[in-house]
């Protein structure tokens, strides 16, 4: 019985867990570009539950001093500010990796990994014959 509360009284930390690695496996598993983005959100949410549970003291008030109780437990506001720092470091490159996407499916008219790579690597083999059909024309124009 004991262990099954200690067990939930880290139900966080659980959620921590349960979070990180449902978004890693969408990162590595998906080849959806924009399904890659929201695993990274996914990824970067567990992060932030897991520094904010680690901020929280059981007990702990707000650091606001009072001078009636100089023996008063008190949370460490650091991770909290940290985090809301990481959330808007966050929603910036969101923001940023989905403008990629769109330019991205402007260029190549797809979303998935494996066409985009597919259709880059046909570019670079016509561009590869372009150039020796240019060199040739420069070698029998230099021979004639």
């Amino acid at each position: 019985m004991t262990t099954l509360s200690n067990i939930a009284g880290l139900w966080n930390y659980w959620a921590v867990i349960a979070l990180m690695m449902i978004g890693l496996y969408i990162m590595i598993s998906r080849g959806n570009l924009v399904k890659k983005i929201m695993g990274m959100n996914m990824f970067q949410v567990s992060v932030i539950l897991f520094y904010v549970s680690m901020g929280k003291v059981s007990g702990g008030t707000p650091p606001i001093l009072i001078e009636d109780a100089p023996e008063t437990l008190y949370s460490n506001p650091l991770p909290h500010v940290l985090m809301l720092t990481a959330i808007v470091v966050g929603v910036a490159t969101t923001a940023v990796g989905l403008a990629l996407v769109v330019r991205l499916k402007e260029a190549y008219g797809t979303v998935e990994e494996d066409e985009i790579v597919a259709a880059d690597a046909h570019t670079e083999a016509q561009e590869a014959s372009i150039a020796e059909a240019q060199a040739r024309a420069r070698a029998e124009e230099e021979g004639a």
